[in-house]
């Protein structure tokens, strides 16, 4: 039916494929407000189920990055979904803002069902783990765009919260409680960073295992799903007053904590309060990369913090503890206008 298309690199029975494929994936993430739309033109979500007064919509669009590169290299695609919803939840989540569903975006220089079945799988996964529905999304074939055996993977979110309960940061004083949650490692930022350093300077195998990584091999480490944080916050809202949050992404401690402060308050954070991630180490190690600099690049080994008042830490750390959360006293809000790092 299509044979001139399929000979200008676009195979439209494979997307016929992938989309049988996906089906029982995208099934799995239904939730109360989702109303069955896969096939339509658009995605439908039935926000009134929720019983908000005044809903303040919350949206976040964000991609995986060149951890894409990781993935292809080690021919893993099941779990870089996760990355995908994770970085966008997160940062929805940070307004107080629960996700109510996400939409996909996948381009490919060739359509192989089975990689983006892997792919879709994936972004199930951390749909499921967000309590949000995958409404809808598109996959684009594209050849000459990408390299047959590469894609690029994208998401858009949107959560709601009652205005009364948006939190914007306006109630963080000095004196109030960092908690920070920790992360599974580097997330989704920094990786071209971490590819220069660990791959193309250093060399280092991805299939290699290290000792130092837990016995893992350098693909599974760096491959480590982004945490998801909604069930953590969730079990939060309700129960204790939480001032401000901040996702903590591309620009580490630096960049986003001050995007939760009003202006001219500050942090200290004490980097020895907390676990620290050996794959930090490791790059810091083969890239002679100084502690500021890793500081302004990384998480650290913190994905997510809240700042909460002094009399409210024992029980946030409590309720967090219900969950099997751990979490960590990590410093305070000051007024002095700046972060500073102690390490």
């Amino acid at each position: 039916m299509s044979d001139k298309y399929r000979e200008a690199g676009v195979d439209l029975e494979a997307g016929y494929e992938s989309v049988r494929r996906i089906k029982s994936h995208v099934a799995r993430t239904k939730t109360m407000g989702a109303i069955d739309s896969i096939g339509a033109f658009g995605g439908m979500f039935d926000l009134s189920k929720y019983g908000f007064q005044e809903p303040v919509l919350v949206s976040g669009t964000d991609g995986v990055g060149t951890k894409l590169m990781i993935a292809f290299e080690a021919d893993k695609h099941d779990t870089i979904g996760i990355d995908a919803v994770a970085m966008c939840v997160n940062d929805v989540l940070v307004q107080g803002a629960l996700p109510m569903f996400f939409l996909d975006y996948i381009a490919v220089g060739k359509n192989h069902p089975q990689v983006i079945e892997q792919i879709v799988k994936g972004v199930a996964d951390g749909c499921v783990q967000s309590e949000c529905a995958l409404i809808g999304g598109e996959t684009a074939e594209m050849p000459d765009m990408y390299d047959e055996h590469h894609y690029d993977l994208a998401g858009f979110c949107v959560g709601a919260v009652d205005r009364s309960r948006l939190l914007d940061g306006q109630k963080i004083a000095a004196g109030d409680v960092l908690i920070g949650l920790p992360s599974s490692g580097c997330h989704s930022n920094g990786f071209s960073l971490i590819r220069k350093v660990l791959l193309k300077d250093a060399k280092l195998d991805l299939q290699a295992t290290f000792e130092e990584l837990g016995g893992k091999t350098l693909a599974e480490e760096l491959l480590t799903p982004t945490r998801i944080y909604v069930k953590a916050i969730k079990h939060l809202l309700d129960k204790v007053d939480i001032k401000g949050m901040s996702h903590i992404t591309g620009g580490g401690f630096y960049e986003n904590v001050p995007r939760m402060l009003k202006e001219g308050q500050g942090v200290r954070i004490d980097l020895n309060s907390y676990p620290s991630k050996p794959i930090f180490d490791l790059i810091a190690r083969c890239g002679n990369i100084s502690k500021q600099e890793m500081c302004n690049v990384f998480n650290m080994g913190i994905g997510f913090i809240l700042a909460v008042d002094p009399g409210d830490v024992e029980k946030v750390q409590q309720l967090l503890a219900e969950i099997d959360e751990p979490s960590y006293v990590i410093g305070e809000v000051t007024d002095t206008g700046s972060v500073d790092l102690q390490w």
